[in-house]
């Protein structure tokens, strides 16, 4: 991840918009939604819901996947990572006291599932 990178994925974030769809797409993981269910679910038209998802793909935060006639959405949560990773990757100059309370919000609010478990 470069400087360039992250502005890219932080400025797909920055509209109201296409956050609330990245949510919405953290939310449904792994399973991913279709772009028509994205758009009833923000309430945006599908054309318009299209452009913002292109450009969460562009800075590499949803990939779209072909099944059948839907495009199923999903995070790209290895780049997600990889951007978080980036800013804070000098975080608070080596005092694990002051990181402390950002690793404990970042810590997953659920415990990994049994393989074969579903939701």
């Amino acid at each position: 991840m470069d400087e360039n990178q992250a502005i890219t994925a932080l400025a797909a974030l920055a509209q109201p918009t296409r956050l609330r769809t990245f949510r919405l797409l953290v939310e449904r993981e792994p399973e991913g939604v279709p772009a028509g269910e994205l758009a009833r679910l923000a309430d945006v038209p599908q054309n318009t819901m299209s452009a913002h998802l292109a450009t969460l793909s562009q800075a590499g935060l949803v990939r779209g996947e072909r099944q059948s006639r839907s495009i199923i959405y999903r995070v790209d949560l290895d780049r997600f990572r990889s951007v978080m990773l980036y800013l804070l990757q000098d975080c608070c100059g080596g005092n694990a006291n002051l990181c402390a309370p950002l690793i404990t919000d970042l810590t997953p609010c659920c415990t990994p599932k049994e393989e074969g478990q579903t939701r």
